[in-house]
């Protein structure tokens, strides 16, 4: 006869505290997405999964969240779906269903996208990265969703260029050049100014699955800096590059407003209540120390707000 192991995780803990995330990260597995008409695009996607836990409990059971989550995904891969927010939301309700002490479920998820395009000059096949983000967080009241995507570009400092463009005024003044003739250069011949590597990162949250097409909300991230960035640059390409951000010089908190104008833009549909989230950090070349600004604002917000610009 066998004996009935104890279950230690349901037993009181010395110090009654509750936690608000006790789970597993580092889960990986491969996700499937369905495309209209093509090959669905394939992911190595990496979780982590949570639930809160009350005082009264020692521990969650990470054995029965293991085999939650596993069936859930195991499923996704067998299973083309329309969104990875979908996948996380699935998972956050079978949580919630399969734990009966806990009473808010936490999926999260994150994977490297790869696009495909050409340079924009040279017209060469070349690919660009994002790193995809999405969650689902599940308890009582349902089910709110979120997707979206960390992108790589470069800005220029408005600050260091408009010091540049006063310099070259001033030297163009001494050697006799008129006013007008000046403006006209300048205006076509933008001016140094120090350069960096930006990182905007754009996530949408609503009940249920916000209803965004992934790739329109990675161009609305990549177009908020002052110029995109490219795997492979020829020469042509890198003066196109180099000319564009110096001729769109922006500030690491215009990105953010220039992602505000984009959501708005290109989701008009979105809810009222539906949460975005816009972050920028650009990594200074000529400081030690990085820039970042954020916004986090209802769509009703951002849009009243534009409104009245």
């Amino acid at each position: 006869m066998s004996q009935q192991l104890p279950d230690v995780q349901a037993s009181s803990p010395d110090v009654t505290v509750g936690l608000n995330r006790v789970g597993v990260t580092g889960v990986e597995k491969l996700v499937k997405i369905g495309r209209d008409d093509r090959r669905p695009i394939v992911l190595m996607a990496e979780f982590q999964v949570f639930v809160d836990l009350p005082s009264w409990r020692k521990g969650a059971d990470m054995s029965r969240n293991m085999e939650v989550i596993d069936e859930t995904l195991e499923a996704a891969v067998r299973d083309e779906v329309d969104g990875v927010e979908d996948v996380c939301g699935d998972a956050a309700e079978r949580l919630l269903e399969k734990h009966d002490y806990t009473t808010k479920a936490e999926v999260r998820m994150e994977a490297e996208y790869v696009t495909r395009e050409e340079t924009p000059e040279s017209g060469r096949p070349t690919q660009s990265t994002a790193d995809i983000i999405a969650s689902a967080t599940a308890d009582g009241e349902g089910t709110r969703e979120e997707i979206g995507a960390r992108v790589t570009g470069m800005t220029v400092c408005p600050c260091s260029q408009g010091m540049s463009a006063a310099r070259a005024r001033e030297t163009l003044r001494g050697l006799d050049v008129e006013d007008e003739t000046i403006d006209a250069f300048l205006e076509e011949a933008p001016q140094p100014g120090h350069s960096q590597r930006g990182h905007a990162t754009l996530t949408i949250e609503s009940n249920g699955a916000p209803e965004v097409d992934l790739t329109d909300l990675i161009e609305v991230a990549r177009n908020s800096m002052s110029a995109r960035i490219y795997n492979l640059a020829k020469r042509p390409d890198e003066d196109h590059m180099t000319y564009e951000s110096h001729k769109n010089a922006k500030f690491v908190e215009d990105c953010v407003r220039s992602m505000a104008e984009g959501v708005v833009e290109a989701f008009p549909h979105l809810p009222d209540d539906a949460i975005v989230t816009m972050k920028q950090s650009n990594d200074e070349s000529i400081h030690q120390h990085n820039a970042h600004a954020e916004r986090v604002a209802e769509f009703e917000h951002l849009e009243r707000e534009l409104a009245d610009d």
